[in-house]
């Protein structure tokens, strides 16, 4: 079995100061949302054992704050930084998913952009949760996650229509349950 997870970056600020897209950084959503998902992540193992993160300013960040917001409670995973999930097409991603099986975690944890994860999370979905398919169907929002188990132990098997997705989550979705 490996689990899959896909985690949008958090919310951003409209403009860098730079002027280019690949700098732009989390606002104060943001901040709060990574953190968030952080927890959640740690929450509900089991937890990534590989972190592939573009190397986009806002992805790295998203990463960094949920990573600290998990890290008192988890074992450290392998990070990678990827400058080509930046912008990545659905297959693209995938193709860096495939290439995962070098390292051969059980658990991989990708943080990246839209519309190419919103795309990819879609394509992979073959079953799973009714609600968490609905919810994935409307949107991935910053800081959305998908998580999905795929019945195979070769990562070079994961393909569309293989996942069952375990569950999609946001911040604004865990926000409600709580309340």
């Amino acid at each position: 079995m490996r689990r899959l997870m896909l985690l949008r970056h958090a919310k951003t600020e409209t403009d860098a100061p730079s002027g280019r897209d690949q700098d732009r950084r989390l606002d104060e959503r943001g901040h709060q949302d990574a953190a968030v998902i952080g927890d959640f992540i740690a929450s509900h193992p089991p937890v990534p054992d590989l972190v592939l993160v573009s190397t986009a300013v806002r992805a790295q960040q998203t990463w960094e704050l949920a990573y600290a917001a998990m890290k008192d409670r988890i074992p450290a995973p392998q990070v990678e930084s990827v400058p080509e999930l930046y912008a990545a097409e659905a297959m693209q991603i995938l193709h860096h998913i495939r290439l995962a099986a070098m390292h051969d975690p059980a658990r991989l944890l990708v943080v990246g952009h839209n519309p190419g994860m919103h795309e990819l999370a879609l394509a992979l979905t073959a079953r799973g949760d009714a609600e968490a398919r609905q919810e994935l169907m409307r949107n991935m929002p910053t800081a959305g996650l998908a998580v999905f188990d795929f019945d195979t132990e070769d990562w070079g098997d994961v393909s569309f229509a293989r996942g069952n997705l375990l569950t999609f989550v946001t911040p604004k979705l865990l926000k409600q349950g709580s309340d």
